[in-house]
């Protein structure tokens, strides 16, 4: 007989990584990739935390310096950072970080929502916190990290 893991929906999975020396993480299920630093090539009038976009593959895909798009000071770009490349809301992004540092396996019940305070946009990029080994590690919200590329109705 063969055996085949199935992931419990009471247990979550999730790529934790470094930004500005704070740890993030986002659900391990949206990760395609995760690739050394390429330098992207910029498009003119993009908005300031979009880096430019990759050759993946024959694709382009677009760069995001994830630090900038939070609020912090913007990743340096060197051969230590790395790229994560994810899918969500039907479009693939590359999220631009200083580090990638784990695989967490948690069940979902270890995860809190943020604490809700008034005009905090922070607030809406962390869907949850989650306490390991004494670190705070933040469960990003992509659906509301990546940027929405509205059409306008004629």
């Amino acid at each position: 007989m063969i055996e085949t893991r199935s992931q419990s929906s009471a247990e979550v999975e999730l790529l934790s990584f470094r930004l500005a020396e704070q740890e993030y993480s986002v659900d391990i299920m949206s990760v395609r990739e995760i690739r050394g630093w390429t330098r992207a090539t910029p498009l003119p009038h993009s908005p300031p935390f979009m880096r430019g976009v990759i050759n993946l593959r024959g694709t382009v895909l677009p760069v995001i310096d994830l630090a900038s798009r939070l609020g912090m000071p913007p990743v340096e770009g060197d051969a230590r950072n790395v790229i994560i490349v994810v899918h969500a809301g039907g479009q693939s992004v590359g999220l631009l970080v200083d580090a990638v540092s784990d695989i967490l396996a948690l069940p979902r019940t270890e995860l809190q929502p943020p604490p809700e305070l008034a005009a905090d946009l922070a607030h809406s990029f962390v869907q949850a916190l989650t306490i390991v080994d004494g670190r705070m590690i933040r469960v990003l919200d992509l659906s509301a990290v990546l940027p929405t590329y509205q059409t306008e109705a004629a």
